[in-house]
């Protein structure tokens, strides 16, 4: 009997070992997936909290751990509001990242832990141009209530609007003829746009074109690329996602672009530091790293660092009275033009309003003359995007040019296209805009196509 015992308390020993030993391996050299993971966590309940004012609690149930990887629901958060620091990490305390609120640049990942340094980045604000608060949108935010009864049956249909759906926005000749909202979510919340925010880039881009400080054929864009084949890389073939770097764009594992978002300082040199693995403009690749990479590039254009975080608010959102706009930064304090804009419903869709109105706004051309019909030519490496960062064809068309057309929706018809269900269609034929935010992951295979196509329909 002695024995017996003496055997059960090595092995209850042996296991507290084992669980000690695994307990130590995970807090001082967490796998790459944990980080990976408790940063993402840490970052999206940072901005829901600071910018979209939302409950940290709900954010992380209902946009971290419900559609997420199983490893996510075992993440828990700490929100400190007066610093502005929200930590998280598995059960707390393993595999810890921190994210930071900045003055009017939002949210950053701090993936070496300096949030000293991540303060550094911060956008003083400046007074916002005066608003109609009683007018109609675009020029305030009020919407004319009376609105066609096929639209609204169209935008009330759970099976159109699509699993999650956030917010739904229907612009008519210049005017919102439909909208409609999730519930806790209204038309002050700032919503995620996810990729989206690469179109948004690329007009940024477009601004600085129009200044003569970027041009499309400009080479030899880095100079670490000077020394090698890279050179070859122009202004155009980032714009396309056809440089021919190294760059992988899957989200289900610790991949570049995982990487890159949540355990990188500064993610335009790590993407920039990818070698070149295809001919350089004639292979499509998708790439985030792209993105970030020329929000450095056309940051460095404009040289004085203050003048650059300005800037988008200066030379676009406030032009066009996107007050909520708020484009975040990294740690180094690149814009994270590949993914982070937060914007409410109404000003996504007075963005798509701009691309419709070919870059101008009120009379004044704030993109090049012709510069968004040639973000909307088919890229020499593709027949689904654009040369300037949106989509020829909606989501789940990619590998099949004209199922838009086939699916009943105008020629001209293009996209702004984001992760997790987020799009605005724009139909310059149609003078029609379509905006719909969401949390739909691909799985739910929802295509708001049918959407869109209903509508084109019911106000022609």
């Amino acid at each position: 009997m002695r024995a017996v015992v003496k055997f059960i308390k090595w092995l209850l020993g042996l296991v507290v070992l084992a669980v000690v030993a695994l307990f130590a391996w995970l807090y001082f050299a967490p796998p790459e997936l944990i980080r990976v993971g408790s940063g993402y966590t840490a970052k999206i309940v940072c901005s829901n909290v600071f910018l979209a004012g939302r409950d940290a609690n709900q954010v992380l149930a209902v946009d971290v751990q419900a559609p997420g990887h199983p490893l996510l629901k075992l993440m828990k958060v700490s929100v400190d509001k007066e610093r502005g620091i929200v930590s998280a990490g598995l059960f707390w305390v393993l595999g810890k990242s921190i994210a930071v609120e900045r003055e009017g640049v939002g949210c950053a990942s701090a993936p070496d832990g300096d949030t000293g340094k991540v303060r550094q980045t911060s956008l003083r604000a400046t007074p916002a141009a005066a608003t109609q608060p009683n007018a109609l949108w675009p020029e305030g935010e009020q919407v004319d209530p009376s609105q066609n009864p096929e639209v609204t049956k169209i935008v009330d249909d759970a099976s159109m609007a699509g699993t999650g759906m956030r917010a739904i926005v229907v612009v008519k000749n210049g005017r919102i003829v439909a909208e409609r909202y999730g519930e806790g979510f209204s038309a002050k919340t700032p919503l995620l746009g996810w990729s989206m925010t690469k179109t948004v880039n690329a007009a940024i881009v477009g601004t600085l074109v129009k200044d003569g400080k970027m041009a499309v054929d400009n080479k030899g864009l880095f100079k670490a690329w000077k020394a090698d084949g890279r050179a070859a890389i122009s202004l155009a073939d980032m714009m396309a996602m056809s440089s021919g770097l190294e760059f992988n764009e899957d989200y289900g594992d610790v991949a570049d672009v995982t990487r890159m978002l949540y355990l990188e300082p500064d993610m335009a040199g790590f993407a920039e530091a990818k070698p070149l693995t295809g001919d350089v403009g004639q292979v499509f690749s998708y790439s985030s790293g792209t993105a970030v990479m020329l929000s450095r590039l056309w940051q460095d254009a404009i040289g004085d660092k203050a003048k650059a975080l300005a800037w988008p608010h200066t030379a676009l959102f406030e032009p066009l009275g996107m007050h909520s706009a708020v484009l975040e930064t990294d740690e180094q304090g690149t814009f994270v033009g590949s993914s982070y804009l937060y914007a409410t419903a109404h000003d996504w869709a007075r963005f798509g309003q701009f691309l419709l109105q070919g870059g101008t706004w009120n009379g004044n051309q704030i993109l090049p003359a012709g510069f968004v019909d040639w973000m909307r030519e088919p890229a020499p490496a593709s027949k689904v995007y654009g040369k300037g960062q949106l989509w020829i064809e909606g989501p789940g068309d990619e590998e099949k040019p004209g199922a838009g057309v086939s699916a009943g929706l105008p020629k001209d018809t293009y996209w702004m296209e984001g992760h997790d269900g987020q799009t605005v269609a724009i139909i310059p034929s149609e003078q029609l805009v379509v905006v719909r935010l969401g949390l739909t992951p691909a799985k739910f295979g929802y295509r708001p196509q049918t959407m869109v196509g209903a509508l084109v329909k019911a106000l022609h």
